[in-house]
């Protein structure tokens, strides 16, 4: 590498026509491995892990960020950006930069989040004394394998034991270990609380307005698009999307059989499927038996690496509960209660979605090819809050099949209305990069114009949630499967 790299150099100073990837060769041969190891990390928000992984030099990860669009002869600025983190600001020369320009447009054209910056530097201030104690203090936490401060901040992030809002981890370590490091991070929280995108003017459209009276001032400009970079999204790009589960009750002990759930089941699975999830369906579940799937996927090792957890139950309910194959009657809460972030460390921060297709009150007399999910319900007003079905932590979403009270409908033969249009719209709203809740919402109107032949029967869902964040599935690349 050496010996290339002094070629190129040689070639660059005597010829200014040097083509822009010899010129990334170049710069390539300028940086030590722990360089290498900063670009990585610096990358992991826009690379997959996966080709981070399989990279082992600079000039790979340039090769992907090319294939990504995410830099180019006309728009190198996402690598000056890296190579002034990386404090390598004479190798900015090769991409017509200097270290004041790329200053002057990070306000604006910034790629690295706050956190990822916060983490980087964090490292460089961690000497190795210093990180032998930081995994003293964590012991069993930590596996017991060589690391860099900077593979060891990648690990607590990849445990899901810090993000950019949840830094208790990290405070703790470092007022422990390296007190001087604190400021960063008050740094970093300063910087996150005034955080405002400001858009670049449009020269065009800028000089219409010249001499006009203004209708917004900068700062209101500055307050709407600090609110917009407000609106996050979750995390949808670690190394699988997570597991589904499909508790599917058809028959018990003394209710009746639920014929067409299997419709649903097989929907449900199709379509987490493609959305990337590895589903495990579980038919006919006792008490007994839900509560080993329940202790199976709390500790389920998966959730470290995962996105997102899924949870649906077909089965007869009542308010705020929903039936076992043996008749047991079981609170929603204490089923979404296993995935809190004590119960469930490695599901913290990370968006839990239960839908359940069960009524949830009064039964209504089926005709005949719709029934109802209800059993012996009583008349008694339902609790009004839904709420309270949720757990009080971050990150939850509860999709209902009804309101509370009321009954839920399955035909027979074709599923239930919910699982159905929750179905029919995943698959045609998340290729439009719509979140989870207009997905809902759309599954709320869909539903909600459905009738039996009569025209006398009706259903509306009814979806509570704690969630933080806007979540959107990425685009299956085969949208065609479905």
């Amino acid at each position: 590498m050496t010996s290339q790299g002094q070629s190129l150099r040689f070639r660059s100073d005597d010829n200014c026509q040097v083509n822009f990837r010899e010129k990334l060769l170049i710069i390539d041969s300028n940086l030590e491995a722990q360089d290498v190891e900063g670009l990585k990390f610096l990358c992991r928000d826009w690379i997959s892990h996966k080709k981070l992984e399989k990279s082992s030099s600079a000039s790979d990860i340039f090769g992907h960020l090319l294939a990504g669009e995410l830099l180019s002869e006309e728009d190198p600025f996402f690598l000056a950006e890296l190579l002034y983190i990386l404090k390598q600001n004479s190798l900015l020369r090769y991409l017509r930069q200097s270290r004041e320009q790329v200053e002057s447009l990070l306000p604006t054209r910034r790629r690295v989040s706050l956190f990822r910056n916060l983490l980087y530097e964090l490292s460089e201030g961690i000497g190795s004394e210093n990180l032998k104690d930081m995994v003293f203090l964590m012991r069993e936490s930590i596996p017991k394998i060589q690391m860099t401060s900077l593979s060891f901040l990648a690990y607590l992030e990849k445990q899901a034991l810090i993000d950019e809002d949840n830094l208790m981890l990290l405070e703790d370590l470092c007022r422990k270990v390296v007190p001087n490091l604190m400021r960063k991070i008050e740094k970093y929280k300063r910087e996150k609380a005034s955080q405002v995108v400001t858009p670049p003017v449009d020269q065009e459209t800028e000089s219409l307005h010249k001499g006009e009276e203004e209708l917004f001032s900068r700062s209101d400009v500055n307050q709407f698009f600090g609110a917009l970079q407000e609106a996050a999204v979750y995390r949808m790009d670690r190394k699988h999307r997570g597991h589904c589960v499909v508790v599917n009750n058809h028959s018990f002990t003394s209710l009746s059989d639920r014929p067409g759930t299997h419709r649903d089941a097989e929907c449900l699975e199709r379509v987490f499927q493609w959305l990337g999830f590895s589903v495990h369906i579980y038919n006919n579940v006792t008490k007994g038996r839900l509560d080993e799937v329940l202790k199976e996927y709390k500790s389920h090792p998966g959730h470290a690496d995962g996105d997102c957890f899924v949870f649906c139950v077909l089965t007869h309910g009542k308010f705020g509960a929903v039936y076992s194959s043996d008749e047991a009657l079981v609170p929603i809460r204490e089923i979404m209660s296993h995935f809190t972030a004590q119960q469930c460390p490695g599901l913290a921060h990370k968006p839990k979605l239960f839908f359940i297709q069960a009524c949830q009150g009064e039964e209504i007399q089926p005709s005949v090819s719709i029934e109802a999910d209800a059993i012996n319900s009583e008349h008694s007003p339902p609790t009004p809050s839904l709420l309270a079905s949720v757990p009080s932590d971050a990150d939850f979403l509860l999709g209902l099949a009804t309101v509370p009270g009321y009954v839920s409908f399955r035909h027979v033969e074709e599923g239930s209305w919910y699982i159905q249009s929750l179905y029919n719209n995943l698959k045609n709203l998340v290729p439009r990069h719509e979140d989870i809740l207009s997905i809902l919402t759309a599954v709320n109107n869909d539903v909600s114009q459905q009738a039996n032949k009569e025209g006398t029967k009706r259903q509306m869902p009814q979806p509570a949630y704690t969630l933080r964040k806007k979540l959107v599935f990425p685009v299956p690349q085969e949208k065609l499967l479905l």
